[in-house]
């Protein structure tokens, strides 16, 4: 398994062809150049199931809070609530998702996973845990904790809203 390698503090970093060695060195860059190469391989990994990553985000989201109306999930997303409609238009498509009229507000929708989007999202997660092992690779359990740690006060201090991508008020 991964997490028994030893780690190999001098190994070089990885060059390609004729590339210079030297470049931009900061966390900013390493966090950016990670951070899409990870959402590269997510969406390669969830690609095999039908899915964008912008789905999952969805799917998880609406597992995590049955019922919850299109307009909360816009809220959440901070996007217009138009923009929700088009993202659970794809996933009701899939059969993923299912609009419910709400008993409370008849011109509201609430939103629940249908048999369906439940399983695809046991493949999702099972999926997310061999993406993190192998991006991870690298790190031991412990360091593995101390970065997520580290991960999420910047994340805070940030003031991202824990769980939302930022990519869905960007995305077209």
């Amino acid at each position: 398994m991964a997490y028994d390698r030893p780690v190999n503090s001098s190994r070089q970093p990885h060059t390609t062809g004729s590339a210079p060695a030297t470049g931009p060195r900061g966390a900013a860059f390493l966090l950016a150049q990670i951070g899409a190469h990870a959402a590269g391989r997510f969406a390669e990994r969830v690609g095999h199931l039908g899915l964008t990553p912008a789905d999952v985000g969805l799917l998880r989201m609406v597992a995590g809070q049955p019922g919850r109306s299109q307009r909360a999930l816009a809220e959440d997303l901070g996007v217009v609530p138009s923009r929700v409609v088009a993202l659970i238009d794809g996933l009701e498509g899939k059969d993923l998702v299912e609009r419910r009229r709400s008993a409370e507000d008849r011109r509201n929708h609430e939103l629940h996973l249908t048999a369906e989007g439940r399983r695809t999202l046991g493949a999702v997660s099972r999926a997310a845990a061999a993406h993190e092992d192998a991006l991870l690779a690298a790190l031991d359990p412990e360091q593995r904790t101390h970065l997520l740690g580290l991960l999420e006060r910047v994340a805070a201090e940030q003031e991202l809203t824990p769980g939302v991508h930022p990519g869905y008020r960007t995305r077209g």
